[in-house]
């Protein structure tokens, strides 16, 4: 595995002794207290003001005394400093080495002032990458020190701790110890626990120990240097953070990616505003948190930050440097993951090269380099070159970390996965038993490379045809990834989860696709699907519910909200017209606000609560029957081409799940694929002619024998289950499985057992319809169409104002929804309900965004229209819909069309100052339908939209979903508005007169069709989704 570096900070001591003899009292004095100023600005960031406030001291010395004083090289050595803190090295060198030349001469070579300022130059040589040279002047300058001082003398311990720094550097961590403990005595002994200096010793201290793999001495030396110099020195100083970046690399290492992820971005915060974007130690921390992302799986987003911190390396002259390769290692390693190999391995041979000759072949950050080729190299299926750097790797780290280090277990497993490629499977179990005892002693139970440990294990076991001891190994994988997903969700954002749990994907399809279907495995299979489908969308809907129970909570929802509606606005642009700064912007703030939404909000945790197959089992009555449909990439154990759906079935007194495999995607991909150039003829032969009967035979027929006394079946589909409607699947020459099984549509069966995450507020009996829409429109006909006061809160902050890119198309009115929308009026309020219709004109954009606004949403809300979906674009659009064809976020594509939109859909600009009546998911999801018991979506293609994995359509049903809504009725293909009408009619008056249920409601309607002779096109398009 390739692992990201991360940038330390380790702490040199710049200390100035007394002045000699030779100088004047009083000049001297001034000329002391104005350094002190300086360097009390330098460790705020004001390097202008440090660097003027210098110069009066430099001319004060100069003036009152020479150029040759002590005092005069006081203020040479300060300026060098105050340079060399910036980041300018050339030009602090120039002035370090102006105060040693006077200083030689006036002192001689023997006085502790000299040693200062070779000191001094030791720790630039260090920061510039010459350790050689580094060494040289600290060994001289502790000499010195010893001689003249004495060995209890705090500037010897700080002599010490920079040799300790710097052998540490280098690789020598068994000699930097001794040098570390025996400064830290000494400080503390003679300064005390909270100077400045002993912080010094604690933080390099912690970071020798984080290096050599002792974690659980590092973290409370670390933790102790932060509380000391956050009480002393304040949070807006450069030490404090440095505290802070290195804790938050320690976190990264030990998996805590939440606490690693705060602490660089406040890092991030305070060295931009202290030391400005283009210091180094600002690139660092760049690259630190980037390496947090990497871990994470958000490959782009540390992309991003590492090309940065690259340009700023490259700007201050640092492309020879430990920190510039590291960056290029990082780089190299995210290219490799998603298969940029050319890349990837251009910048690790660059890397490589600056490692070896700033600190030699047997470091431990140069095997890391050869180590990041070598995994690259065996993905590249080229084994030779791979076994000869991995071997390589290997034996410099054991020399140099021992082999108990977490990073030499790195290099077991890299070497393992090689030798289960070669076939060498005995040489790959020892490497692999090895690595994972490592990994279990290092970094406990509940780390990522434990559980990748786990996995490569199994798969050599499966390989090898011990399926048993494989299976042990895959189900503690997946209890310990749920572990770990769950704690992401207490500071991760939607779309940092979604990134989190792709990591996880690999192990998932592995377990689906074990040989042994025994009850571990089909229990483990269902817990797991339990756990993972509609994750983020479960994950969203609670926050959606339990941010709105605390005022602060809800303060940080709205703000939330308000992001997410001006990004609205910006994505339905068209592209060219799009800021991409404001976008950037507001995506940052909108991930940001999310993720302190989640850390507060109250109840967020036991909410997502794990549900079992038992429990679902329980919650079934006799006659009921529950299914999980899956679909998953297919391993034997290495991965294939194949994509497979199975069922995981449960009934009332089996002992476990059943596991029944079904087809390859390929198959169902067969069926579907005329259904976009026939039209209604595909339709119908897919549920009623030859393609209906291989439908049954490949989705339903292997279930037959599970079902029998099954009356009910709640199930939850799967892939491109989501485009079929099963109740009219085909059984028999006039039979539909409606005809044999009430069939219910969840997004998880677990919604058996607990609620979905909506919540309904209210409950009055209020309906509001939309339907008889008029497409086209002018802002004079709007006008008198709108409620009152309706019309003077266009720009008001509860809208979004959105646009499109659209050049020619036009949508045409349903003239049979005017009537569908009187006639569903006319039932609602018989039977009680306040029914409101936005009919014409009066259908627009800024009325449905009321809803929910100040009172409580409507119970029933009917929408008769026009739906749009287009799939993922494969490049920009020009045509007909193309800001919103282009555009790149799923719930962007799919949406309404309302009063007005031709318009916007023709011109791609809104309606003089008001909302463009396209009305997309994202600006859905964005509302409050909490108090919606059902939404009918009577409009064309509503239940379309982007399937993806566990999560299921990202579209309309999702949007209405997050928003709250608990019952949701949309079609899967374009329905004519006549027969739409007159199944709409009849579904409310099954459910409003007979008193069904809505799901009866809508098979009884269904049926009537079908008895009137209606071909399936007519009504099997609509489903119900609860």
């Amino acid at each position: 595995m390739k692992k990201a570096l991360l940038s330390f900070c380790f702490l040199f001591v710049f200390c100035f002794s007394g002045f000699g003899q030779v100088d004047t009292a009083a000049v001297v004095q001034e000329v002391d207290s104005l350094i002190q100023v300086s360097r009390a600005l330098t460790g705020t960031g004001d390097f202008s003001q440090a660097l003027e406030v210098n110069a009066a001291a430099e001319k004060i010395a100069m003036e009152g005394l020479n150029s040759e004083s002590v005092a005069y090289s006081s203020a040479c050595l300060n300026h060098g400093r105050v340079l060399h803190i910036k980041g300018d090295y050339p030009l602090a060198k120039k002035w370090y080495l102006k105060a040693q030349d006077i200083r030689e001469k006036v002192l001689g070579k023997e006085h502790p002032d000299y040693a200062q300022c070779l000191n001094t130059l030791g720790a630039l040589n260090w920061y510039m990458g010459n350790y050689e040279k580094a060494e040289s002047l600290y060994l001289e300058a502790k000499d010195i020190r010893e001689k003249a001082l004495g060995k209890e003398h705090p500037d010897y311990a700080n002599s010490l701790v920079n040799l300790g720094v710097l052998y540490w550097k280098t690789g020598n961590f068994e000699k930097a110890l001794p040098f570390y403990l025996e400064s830290k005595a000494i400080i503390e002994k003679t300064l005390g626990k909270e100077h400045y200096d002993y912080t010094h010793c604690l933080n390099n201290l912690a970071n020798l120990y984080w290096a050599m793999g002792n974690f659980e001495k590092a973290l409370p030396l670390h933790l102790e240097a932060k509380d000391i110099r956050e009480k002393t020195l304040g949070r807006g100083h450069p030490a404090y953070t440095e505290t802070l970046n290195n804790l938050s690399g320690l976190y990264a290492d030990l998996g805590d990616y939440e606490k690693a992820e705060l602490l660089d971005i406040e890092t991030i915060a305070v060295r931009e505003k202290t030391l400005g974007k283009e210091h180094p130690n600002y690139a660092n921390s760049l690259n630190n948190l980037a390496a947090v992302y990497m871990f994470m799986g958000n490959y782009e987003k540390a992309e991003l930050l590492l090309l940065e911190s690259k340009v700023i390396h490259e700007k201050a002259l640092r492309s020879n440097h430990p920190d510039y390769a590291k960056c290029l290692d990082n780089l190299a390693a995210i290219y490799s993951a998603v298969s940029n190999y050319e890349k990837a391995e251009q910048f690790n041979a660059e890397a490589i090269t600056i490692w070896e000759k700033a600190l030699g072949k047997e470091h431990p950050d140069h095997a890391t380099s050869l180590n990041n080729l070598g995994v690259l190299y065996h993905t590249m299926h080229n084994y030779e070159k791979a076994e000869l750097l991995l071997l390589e790797t290997k034996a410099i780290r054991e020399k140099a970390l021992g082999k108990e280090h977490a990073v030499y277990a790195t290099s077991l497993t890299d070497l393992a996965n090689l030798y289960l490629d070669m076939g060498d499977f005995e040489r790959a179990e020892q490497l692999y038993l090895q690595s994972k005892g490592i990994w279990e002693k290092a970094l406990g139970r509940e780390h990522q490379e434990y559980t990748e440990s786990l996995d490569h294990l199994a798969m050599l076991y499966w390989t090898t045809g011990d399926f048993n001891a494989a299976k042990y190994l895959l189900l503690e994988n997946r209890a310990v990834e749920k572990s770990l997903l769950l704690k992401a969700t207490r500071h991760l954002s939607e779309r940092e989860i979604y990134f989190y749990i792709s990591k996880f994907a690999e192990g998932t399809n592995k377990i689906f696709s074990s040989p042994q279907k025994k009850p571990e495995i089909s229990e483990a299979c269902y817990d797991n699907t339990l756990f993972h489908k509609g994750f983020l969308l479960t994950t969203a809907s609670q926050i959606s519910n339990l941010a709105q129970t605390d005022s602060l909570s809800t303060e940080k929802y709205n703000l939330l909200k308000s992001y997410h509606r001006r990004l609205a606005s910006e994505y339905t642009l068209p592209i060219t017209e799009r800021d991409s700064t404001l976008i950037a912007e507001l995506e940052t703030k909108a991930n940001e606000t999310e993720k302190s939404l989640v850390r507060t909000v109250t109840g967020f945790g036991e909410a997502l609560r794990q549900v079992s197959w038992q429990e679902v089992q329980a919650a079934l009555l006799p006659g009921e029957a529950a299914i999980e449909f899956i679909r998953f990439n297919y391993y034997k154990p290495q991965p294939t081409d194949s994509i497979l759906y199975a069922a995981l079935l449960l009934k009332p007194g089996i002992e476990s799940p059943a596991f029944i495999n079904l087809f390859e995607e390929k198959q169902l991909e067969a069926l579907l694929a005329p259904l976009a150039v026939q039209g209604s003829d595909g339709w119908n032969e897919l549920y009623e002619g030859k393609a209906g009967e291989s439908l049954y035979q490949l989705l339903w027929q292997p279930l037959e024998a599970h079902l029998k006394g099954v009356k009910t079946v709640y199930f939850s589909p799967a892939g491109l289950l989501h485009r079929l409607n099963l109740n009219a699947i085909l059984i028999a020459k006039s039979a539909t499985l409606s005809d044999r099984f009430e069939l219910a549509a969840m997004g998880s069966t677990r919604q058996l057992v607990v609620a979905s995450g909506q919540q309904t507020v209210g409950t009055a009996e209020t309906a509001v319809i939309f339907g008889g829409i008029q497409y086209e429109m002018d802002s004079a006909a709007i006008l008198p169409a709108e409620p009152e006061g309706l019309a003077n809160r266009h720009r008001g902050p509860s809208f979004s104002q959105t646009d499109s890119a659209l050049r020619g198309g036009t949508w045409k009115y349903l003239k049979y929804s005017d009537k569908e929308a009187d006639n569903i009026q006319s039932l609602l309020q018989t039977a009680g309900f306040q029914a409101e219709v936005r009919k014409g004109y009066a259908a627009t954009e800024e009325a449905f965004k009321l809803l929910g606004k100040g009172q409580p949403s409507p119970r029933i809300l009917h929408v008769s229209t026009h739906g749009f979906f287009f799939p993922d674009p494969a490049s920009p659009s020009e045509g007909p819909g193309g800001a919103f064809r282009a555009s790149g976020h799923p719930m962007i594509r799919s949406g309404l069309i309302l009063a007005g939109a031709n318009h916007a859909w023709q011109t791609g600009q809104p309606l003089g100052n008001r909302e463009d009546g396209i009305l997309t998911a994202y600006e859905i999801s964005q509302m409050d339908l909490r108090n919606t018991e059902l939404v009918v979506l009577s409009a064309c293609e509503t239940g379309l939209g982007d399937i993806r994995g566990n999560e299921g359509v990202y579209g309309l049903q999702r949007a209405f979903r997050i928003a709250g809504a608990k019952y949701l009725i949309m079609s899967l293909w374009q329905v004519p508005d006549f027969q739409t009408q007159e199944l709409m009619t009849v579904l409310y008056q099954k459910w409003l007169e007979e008193k069904m249920t809505v799901r009866q409601a809508l098979k009884a309607a269904q049926e009537e069709m079908r008895q009137k002779r209606y071909e399936p096109f007519y009504w099997a398009g609509f489903v119900l989704v609860e």
